[in-house]
């Protein structure tokens, strides 16, 4: 029955699905601009018939994204990112075929030399903070044996941050996140694996500390270097049986 491998399993929407398609869809739409706030969360949560933990979880991955943004005492808005990036966020901008997630990772892992060696060189002592504080919300998801690969992938993203090249952050936010979606679904990052990034992610922020922009792009290579492995030895039609759980992005 090799047939039944080409079917894949039906996945319904959940409330937090439907609230991002909703904004995702009022920001495509040009209905939500960047700087736009959003409704109250009273508002919101009355109006979409849904419970506030369901809309907070929907804002909060927004905002991982880089799609929104919380600000104190002010309220949520559409976040002024570079336009490039929030196309390629809210649309289907890479059709993924065969083997396209193969060449996702082998651009992902190009893309992270490099913020890997600028954010050594021009980084901050508040990226410092931010990375840090990254880490520490990776570890502690890792400790209680939680799915940690939003957390994995938010240390990664603040590295882009503290590159100070708007450029190579926005390619990461438009491929990172079909690839995040894959290791979830096939639990990548499982069997100890989470163990191991923790303290992999250790070791680059210690170079970035130091400056070392040699020693952060070789620590960076050899915490990638499993997932390189993993790609090399998928086969073509594990591709596709996936091409429609890739191509749809949050």
């Amino acid at each position: 029955m090799e047939v039944l491998n080409n079917f894949s399993q039906i996945v319904f929407d959940t409330p937090v699905d439907q609230i991002i398609k909703q904004i995702r869809d009022l920001i495509s739409s040009g209905q939500l601009k960047p700087g736009d706030r959003l409704p109250s969360e009273r508002q919101l949560s009355e109006r979409l018939n849904v419970g506030r933990t369901h809309l907070r979880d929907a804002i909060r991955k927004l905002e991982f994204y880089g799609i929104l943004k919380t600000v104190p005492q002010s309220g949520t808005y559409v976040a002024g990112l570079g336009i490039p990036a929030l196309q390629g966020l809210i649309t289907d901008m890479l059709a993924l075929q065969g083997n396209d997630f193969k060449s996702l990772v082998e651009t992902r892992v190009i893309l992270e030399m490099n913020t890997a060696r600028l954010a050594a060189e021009h980084r901050t002592a508040k990226d410092l903070k931010e990375m840090e504080q990254a880490l520490h919300q990776h570890r502690l998801k890792v400790q209680k044996n939680q799915d940690a690969v939003d957390e994995d992938f938010l240390f990664h993203l603040k590295i882009a941050d503290s590159s100070k090249n708007s450029v190579l952050k926005s390619l990461m936010l438009i491929i990172a996140p079909d690839i995040m979606q894959y290791f979830k679904k096939h639990d990548v990052c499982g069997a100890g694996r989470s163990d191991v990034a923790v303290d992999q992610h250790e070791q680059l922020l210690q170079h970035i500390v130091e400056k070392n922009p040699d020693k952060a792009v070789a620590s960076l290579l050899a915490h990638l270097d499993g997932i390189s492995e993993y790609v090399k030895h998928l086969k073509e039609d594990v591709y596709l049986s996936d091409r429609g759980f890739l191509s749809n992005r949050p």
